[in-house]
């Protein structure tokens, strides 16, 4: 068990970074940052960063001695240099995680392989027949680069002989996998947190809508029935257990239109779907992974009130393109009793770029998301 007072060490400075560590500092740790970038978000909230790149061997393992546990705030690392660190200090979750979900012909292969219901897919390896593939498959469906993808980048729909040429060529020479297009009737995540002893916290399930592949809205609790709710948290908790995660897991499901779950992407670190849980629940996504890593006991992840958060973009800056970009009007948010605001402290926005979100709880999800998207209209305005 490591105890406040000590150092605690993350992987990455981006958002998730910063809010893991405002929630390690509350709980009265130290917070020790390593990221490639001058300048990230997490900085802000950290006792010492190291600026670095992750290749560096000798500046990884000083950071790596100068904290009690590691953890990491996005996957998109080289595993290799983490392997390396392992021996210096406890790295949770562990490397083998990590590779598996990084990249996803690795990650539709685990879940294949351990029986756990997931989208039809094909593998294509660098300069293989990608059209015979998509074919195998069938149309529509969805071809996605092999690693390091996120927010829909890297990925493209198919769905006839003209979509299908510009996917063959926009994806030459690259490993890809080809996904069944699935007509889903929403889509919903939930977030799990598995100590080293072995003990399990499931969030409540999210509602997650999206616009152009980026999240937008997550709502919770999700609007499906109970025993589907059960049913994802189930999915989600075996899922973490077969891993041997220790930390946080965020597991992405497709709820289809018979009723039937299936797992789209794993992500080992806490999740732009679970920041609702930092004003709506009684322990934060934040504070669970850091209480799951320290081999703390687990926090109760209970909703306190109906909750949706809304991401904030670039897009809402006024001119994000331009030299001189301008903030919103922030008291749009801020006058509203029941609002959240939070800012991610990046220097320069740009459209499509995560700034920020804001939550809004409500005695019903009814009255939060009504009041949540009358925000959203006016700071769009």
């Amino acid at each position: 068990m490591i105890l406040p007072g000590s150092t605690l060490g993350v992987l990455g400075g981006g958002q998730l970074g910063r809010m893991f560590g405002q929630a390690a500092q509350s709980l009265g740790y130290r917070v020790h940052v390593y990221e490639p970038a001058a300048d990230c978000p997490a900085s802000a909230v950290a006792n010492r960063t190291f600026t670095a790149p992750y290749e560096d061997a000798e500046q990884l393992a000083a950071f790596a001695r100068s904290c009690a546990v590691v953890t990491y705030e996005f996957e998109n690392i080289p595993v290799a240099p983490l392997q390396a660190i392992a021996g210096l200090t406890q790295l949770h979750p562990r490397p083998e995680v990590l590779e598996v979900c990084q990249n996803r012909l690795r990650e539709k292969r685990w879940l294949k392989r351990e029986g756990f219901p997931h989208v039809p897919f094909a593998e294509v390896e660098a300069g293989g027949d990608l059209a015979a593939a998509i074919r195998s498959i069938g149309v529509p469906c969805v071809v996605k680069t092999a690693d390091f993808g996120y927010d829909g980048k890297g990925q493209q729909k198919v769905t006839d002989e003209t979509t299908l040429a510009a996917a063959v060529r926009a994806f030459a020479g690259a490993r890809a996998v080809v996904e069944r297009y699935v007509d889903f009737s929403c889509e919903l995540s939930v977030i799990v947190a598995r100590s080293a002893t072995g003990e399990t916290r499931a969030f409540p399930v999210a509602e997650n809508i999206h616009t152009r592949h980026i999240l937008d809205l997550s709502l919770v609790p999700a609007r499906v029935p109970d025993a589907v709710a059960a049913e994802a948290v189930a999915l989600a908790t075996a899922i973490a257990e077969r891993l041997g995660l220790v930390g946080l897991l965020a597991v992405e499901l497709f709820l289809g239109r018979q009723g039937q779950l299936q797992v789209n992407e794993l992500a080992p670190r806490p999740h732009n779907s679970g920041h609702w849980s930092i004003d709506g629940a009684r322990t934060s996504q934040f504070e669970q992974h850091v209480r799951a890593v320290c081999g703390l006991p687990l926090g109760d992840p209970g909703v306190r009130e109906p909750s949706v958060m809304v991401n904030l973009l670039g897009d809402v800056w006024r001119d994000p393109t331009g030299p001189a970009p301008q903030s919103p009007d922030w008291s749009v948010v801020l006058r509203q009793p029941r609002a959240k605001l939070h800012l991610y402290g990046k220097a320069t926005a740009r459209v499509g770029r995560k700034m920020g979100h804001f939550t809004v709880v409500g005695p019903t999800l009814d009255a939060a998301l009504g009041e949540a998207r009358a925000i959203k209209t006016r700071l769009d305005a």
